[in-house]
């Protein structure tokens, strides 16, 4: 329960059990608590990777199994495109590792979503951009040692099928009888700078539809009796987010021009600077100034707040960035690179 009191009167209290704010991203979750989670954090290439096991009966509700993340600021560009493409791969290699891949592995690649909605197209894009080889290993041809044999296909979506998308999963699982199953879906995020900006990679399955509430059979090793490899993109978030992120990019800004206004040096810059990369916080009293009472909000309660206004008057919407369906073309062609130079040696 959270309170915003003036002195020791209470003016208004949020129950967060009623308020959950929707994540797909582990690290929205462990980022609050980094002495219990301790990730390994690096950069590569201007890509920022952190890689974090969670154990049984952690108390951010995400199933146990190791979590990797690459953040990065654009995908747009050519040369950033192949330098992420590049970093995924290689990292992504390290999670099949972990899962016992070799060239003798048979792997079932399976993109999840609705090619008709453009944000949840990424999975059926990723499907169409996987080099398939399985046909030449059932037909008996010799096939270079550098290819490993792959199918890929998409379920498309239960409202369109009818079907489950874990059965219809299960049954083409039991025709291809696969040693390794890798799913790609697009994710929900809890924060905007990971939108459409960052990739999750996991070993611990993945529940479709999730991030946005509407949650469907677990897609997993428990479930499906072979190892599954979870891949996806945050592309959409909620009003809520983009609200108190907001409030807190304010917050910051207020923080930096009053620091320039305090310094010489800073006066004489005159080009636009992302205040977001720099060293300054504002202080509660400068918070409670600018915002009052809301100001001294942490950000996880600044959201359960924002949630708990939207969501009952139907504005708490779920939001994707204008050019989406650009930057989903570019990410389906970094994963389906890093998945077909994982999987084959090309």
């Amino acid at each position: 329960m959270v309170k915003i009191k003036k002195g020791d009167e209470s003016m208004h209290k949020i129950d967060l059990e009623k308020y959950e704010i929707r994540t797909d991203m582990a690290i929205d979750l462990t980022e609050k608590d980094k002495k219990t989670y301790k990730p390994q954090t690096y950069n590569k290439n201007g890509v920022k990777v952190s890689w974090i096991k969670l154990e049984e009966n952690n108390d951010i509700g995400k199933k146990p199994g190791n979590y990797l993340t690459l953040e990065f600021d654009d995908v747009t560009d050519d040369d950033a495109k192949k330098n992420v493409s590049k970093v995924f791969k290689e990292e992504l290699y390290n999670m099949l590792l972990k899962s016992g891949f070799n060239k003798k592995t048979k792997t079932l690649v399976i993109g999840l979503g609705n090619p008709k909605s453009t944000p949840d197209a990424l999975g059926p894009l990723v499907s169409e951009k996987i080099l398939v080889t399985k046909h030449f290993f059932d037909m008996g041809l010799s096939v270079e040692d550098k290819f490993s044999c792959v199918s890929a296909f998409y379920p498309g979506v239960t409202g369109t099928t009818g079907i489950e998308t874990s059965d219809l999963i299960s049954g083409v699982k039991s025709i291809s009888n696969p040693d390794l199953i890798i799913v790609i879906d697009a994710l929900a995020s809890s924060s905007i700078s990971r939108v459409n900006k960052s990739i999750q990679v996991s070993d611990a399955g993945i529940s479709p539809g999730s991030g946005i509430g509407n949650k469907r059979k677990e897609i997993s090793k428990e479930t499906l009796k072979t190892p599954v490899i979870a891949i996806g993109v945050p592309t959409v978030t909620s009003a809520s987010v983009i609200v108190s992120d907001t409030i807190n990019y304010m917050l910051k800004n207020y923080a930096y021009n009053k620091k320039i206004l305090n310094s010489k040096a800073l006066k004489l810059v005159s080009k636009p600077i992302n205040y977001l990369n720099k060293d300054v916080n504002a202080s509660n009293d400068d918070k409670k100034t600018f915002l009052g009472l809301v100001g001294l909000l942490s950000k996880e309660e600044l959201t359960s707040l924002t949630y708990e206004v939207l969501t009952p008057i139907g504005y708490n919407l779920m939001v994707t960035p204008k050019e989406v369906d650009f930057i989903i073309e570019k990410l389906s062609d970094v994963i389906s690179y890093g998945i077909n130079n994982s999987l084959h040696e090309i």
